[in-house]
């Protein structure tokens, strides 16, 4: 298979060095100072899944580069704010076989990327295990929660095909599989993220504490309702019943597992970088403005998260 990973974070950094390793064909698309190391240097993996290097096939800062090449599988790994731009990106080189496969974080990055390349052409990931950038090229796999689950929202592209994607990925050595109900997943994740990013990131706290005390925890129980009052006018169904439901899986499994964690957001913020918030909780104001839902809390902490960003963001 021949793959071009658009992003060489931290899951590009993952995704690139095991699939090459695997004897896949793997290409890189990044900022200058990133690909050019990486050029250099190659990937490299280390954490819970054993220690991993590769040198890849080619590493660009120019997608025109690789217009002569074409490519089985395209990954995104890119920030949910840049999905637009990725994907106009990868546009330029897509062939009518390509599958782009989204492993991004938050609501709307399907719907972004349908809008400039064909829906038959892209899969969904709902990616769970905790990868960190050490360095260019160089990330450590932290966590995992359960298996990557690959979809296609509308059911366009067909079982087989995404199994066998599912396969490929899990014998590279991050497990996968694949499901027809991949929005279910990604709104998991969406709702565990909305609930704890922003405020783990606004209090500098990690997840446990903010389960711990009686405030948060009144925080996090409102907007987990808030989110199951959207999914209910969206009509779309999740893997608990209702809010209820959720709150027990998530104050007893989900958040003692990851007590410790400290919000991605607030990593974000510390290194002066822009947040998903407009992904995550954003996206669930405006969901719920379109449907005439109320969201009163995740409006409140999205300004506060936002209002946060503003007073850290580089201006280069």
């Amino acid at each position: 298979m021949k793959v071009l990973v658009f992003g060489l974070g931290a899951l590009g950094t993952v995704y690139s060095c095991l699939l090459k390793n695997q004897g896949h064909q793997v290409y890189g698309v990044d900022i200058e100072a990133v690909s050019t190391a990486i050029q250099k240097t190659g990937v490299k993996v280390h954490g819970i899944w054993g220690e991993h290097e590769a040198a890849l096939d080619k590493v660009v800062s120019d997608i025109h580069l690789l217009s002569e090449e074409t490519f089985d599988l395209a990954i995104v790994t890119v920030k949910a704010f840049d999905t637009i731009a990725a994907v106009q990106e990868i546009k330029k080189i897509l062939h009518g076989k390509t599958l782009v496969m989204l492993a991004q974080n938050g609501y709307g990055n399907y719907e972004a990327a349908s809008t400039i390349i064909p829906r038959e052409q892209i899969i969904v990931a709902r990616v769970i295990f905790g990868s960190e950038t050490e360095g260019p090229g160089l990330a450590k796999v932290t966590v995992i929660a359960d298996d990557v689950v690959i979809g296609s929202p509308e059911g366009l592209i067909d079982m087989p095909c995404l199994e066998n994607l599912a396969e490929i990925c899990s014998s590279a050595g991050i497990p996968t599989r694949a499901s027809r109900e991949i929005m279910q997943y990604v709104w998991g994740k969406v709702i565990y993220n909305s609930a704890l990013n922003p405020l783990g990131a606004i209090l500098e706290v990690n997840y446990g504490k903010l389960a711990e005390m009686a405030p948060t925890r009144q925080l996090m129980d409102d907007m987990i309702e808030e989110v199951f009052a959207v999914l209910s006018a969206m009509q779309q169904t999740v893997l608990w019943k209702d809010a209820s439901e959720y709150k027990e899986a998530f104050y007893g499994q989900m958040v003692p597992t990851t007590a410790g964690h400290h919000a991605s957001m607030l990593q974000d913020i510390q290194r002066g970088r822009r947040t998903e918030i407009d992904s995550l909780n954003g996206a669930i104001v405006e969901l719920g403005r379109r449907l005439g839902v109320p969201t009163p809390v995740h409006a409140v902490i999205a300004a506060l998260l936002r209002a946060k960003e503003t007073m850290f963001l580089r201006q280069d």
